[in-house]
C-alpha cells in the first residue's frame, strides 16, 4: 500500500519587480522563476505603479530599484504605512546605510549574480515565516521578549502604558521606565493583543487598560497627553473603550 507523505505546500511568497530598465526587470524575473517559494505577481517600470499594485492586490516581497524617475525607491519605500518586505537591487552603494534604516531585506548590488539573489530570497522566506507565526500566535501569558544589546529582556506587556513609533524603532513606555527597541510600530501591533492595545495615531498604539481620560482630541495616560487621530477617535469610543468598560 502506497502512502501519500507529502507535507502540504506552503504559501508562495508574492513578488513585484520594480525597475526602470527592462533588461533589469526581466533578469529579476528570472531568477524568481527559479526559485520555488517565490512568485512573480508583477511588474513595474516605475514606484508610481508599484503603488497601485500595493493598494490594489496583495504584495509580500518588493525587488526594488532605487534611482528611478519621479521617486525614487528610497522615497517611494518610506512613504508606505504598511510597507512589503523589500530587497534592493541597484547599482549603487551608497545608498546602503539608508536602505538598512527602512528595515530592507538585503542590498544587492547590479550585476547581480543568482547565488547572491538566492540568498537574499532565503532571507526574505524566513522573515516571512517568523512574520506569519507570530500573527497566528495569540499571547497565552502576558509575557514578550524583547531585544536589548545582544540579548532579550523578557518583560509584560500589561504594564506597558502605550508605544510611541519612531521609523524602525519604538518606545515602550512603562510607569517608571522607557525602553527603546529596534523594532517597528506595527509588528508590535501584529504580535500584542488586539483587544487591549488600539492605535490611536500613526505614531502612538496604547494600552486601552490604563487611559485615565479622553477630551477632544487627545488622551491622558499616566498625566501624559497623546494625540489621537480624527479618524480613530470615534472607534476608540465605541469600539474599544465602550466595551471594555462593559467586560470589568
Amino acid at each position: 500500500m502506497n502512502l501519500n507523505l507529502e507535507q502540504p505546500s506552503k504559501p508562495l511568497i508574492k513578488c513585484l519587480v520594480v525597475d526602470d530598465e527592462p533588461l533589469a526587470r526581466n533578469s529579476i524575473i528570472d531568477f524568481i522563476e527559479k526559485i520555488d517559494f517565490l512568485e512573480v505577481v508583477g511588474s513595474c517600470a516605475s514606484a508610481l505603479e508599484a503603488s497601485e499594485y500595493i493598494q490594489n492586490g496583495q504584495v509580500d516581497l518588493l525587488f526594488l530599484d532605487i534611482n528611478m524617475p519621479y521617486l525614487s525607491g528610497l522615497e517611494f519605500l518610506d512613504s508606505l504605512d504598511r510597507p512589503p518586505m523589500a530587497i534592493f537591487t541597484t547599482a549603487y552603494s551608497e545608498h546602503a546605510l539608508e536602505g538598512y534604516r527602512l528595515q530592507i531585506v538585503d542590498y544587492l548590488l547590479k550585476p547581480i549574480t543568482f547565488q547572491r539573489f538566492y540568498q537574499a530570497s532565503l532571507k526574505a522566506q524566513q522573515l516571512y515565516s517568523l512574520t506569519a507565526s507570530a500573527k497566528q500566535q495569540v499571547p497565552a501569558d502576558p509575557f514578550l521578549y524583547i531585544r536589548q544589546g545582544e540579548g532579550f529582556q523578557k518583560i509584560s506587556w500589561v504594564d506597558i502604558l502605550y508605544i510611541e513609533g519612531m521609523q524602525n524603532y519604538a518606545k515602550l513606555h512603562f510607569k517608571n521606565q522607557v525602553l527603546i527597541i529596534h523594532q517597528t510600530m506595527i509588528s508590535l501591533e501584529e504580535t500584542l493583543p488586539k483587544e487591549k492595545f488600539f492605535r490611536i495615531h500613526k505614531s502612538f498604539l496604547v494600552n486601552i487598560d490604563h487611559i485615565d481620560s479622553i477630551a477632544g482630541g487627545r488622551l491622558s495616560i499616566n498625566n501624559q497627553q497623546l494625540p489621537i487621530s480624527r479618524t480613530r477617535r470615534e472607534a476608540l469610543l465605541k469600539e474599544v473603550v465602550y466595551k471594555n468598560l462593559l467586560s470589568r
